[in-house]
């Protein structure tokens, strides 16, 4: 499980064990990685204690290291740090403030494998509470989407989801904002996507921090619409595979190859993935 966190210092204990109630009973093996996006207050401290002394193996904290002064990176890229380091089959990803349930994603694996799917994006839109100018934006959000990108999720705005790792290690999330375009990047590259409703719950300390208001996003928002069906436009199949050496499995490693030993250490480390990185 991947959450991105930007001063949670509040809610990070909480969150570590609502996951360890939800996920541990299953008995399958798993991670949670909360990547610390540039937190100022006691965030990354609060994860080191609840990872002292091996308390925790599952619980894994990951740094953003080039912030701006006293801000994040955003989800964009805290989601890319996030995915490059998880190591298992699936990724289950969800906001570090509470307002997302684990609890649903037992049901969201579920989901997966009756539908074949390759990923379930939640929906939180028929518990959600916003007033009517929120929700008139939403509506005009998903028009523009739909228009634009044959966009048909209705949640974007949601970060709970679950989805094989190969969709999220192909997302292009150095850019800003593309977290929001998860579901229809993973569509548009051939994957299945389908949708569940799941809870959501108000935020009980601290304040949105990823939140801007609907002016503010409106017109970034268009900006990035125009970007991702540009991006679509160019995107070409990269699916290939060696043809005529015979050659099965990783190389082995020369005397002083760093590359070569690399490539086998990266595929010894793929083959013995295991799990859900959640």
């Amino acid at each position: 499980m991947i959450a991105p966190a930007h001063n949670e210092q509040d809610n990070v204990g909480a969150l570590v064990e609502q996951v360890r109630a939800a996920v541990e009973p299953l008995g399958v093996p798993f991670e949670m990685i909360v990547v610390d996006d540039g937190s100022t207050d006691a965030t990354r401290a609060r994860l080191m204690e609840l990872m002292a002394g091996g308390a925790r193996p599952w619980l894994r904290c990951i740094a953003m290291t080039r912030t701006p002064k006293g801000k994040g990176a955003g989800q964009s890229a805290a989601f890319f740090a996030g995915f490059a380091e998880g190591r298992g089959r699936l990724v289950a990803t969800l906001d570090a403030d509470l307002q997302n349930d684990p609890a649903d994603i037992t049901a969201m694996v579920k989901l997966m494998r009756e539908n074949g799917a390759d990923m379930v994006q939640g929906d939180r839109s028929h518990a959600r509470r916003d007033n009517v100018v929120r929700r008139v934006g939403s509506v005009v959000g998903r028009a523009f989407r739909r228009w634009l990108l044959g966009d048909t999720i209705r949640d974007t705005g949601c970060s709970l989801r679950v989805m094989k790792r190969e969709i999220a290690v192909q997302l292009p999330l150095q850019f800003r904002g593309m977290h929001r375009f998860i579901p229809v990047t993973a569509r548009h590259m051939g994957y299945t996507v389908v949708e569940m409703r799941v809870n959501h719950r108000a935020r009980v300390a601290g304040e949105t921090k990823y939140g801007m208001g609907i002016v503010q996003r409106a017109i970034p928002g268009l900006i990035d619409l125009f970007a991702v069906r540009y991006m679509r436009s160019r995107r070409r199949a990269t699916e290939h595979e060696e043809v005529g050496s015979g050659v099965k499995g990783p190389p082995e490693a020369a005397p002083g190859d760093a590359v070569a030993a690399v490539r086998v250490r990266r595929a010894e480390a793929m083959s013995g993935a295991a799990g859900v990185s959640r």
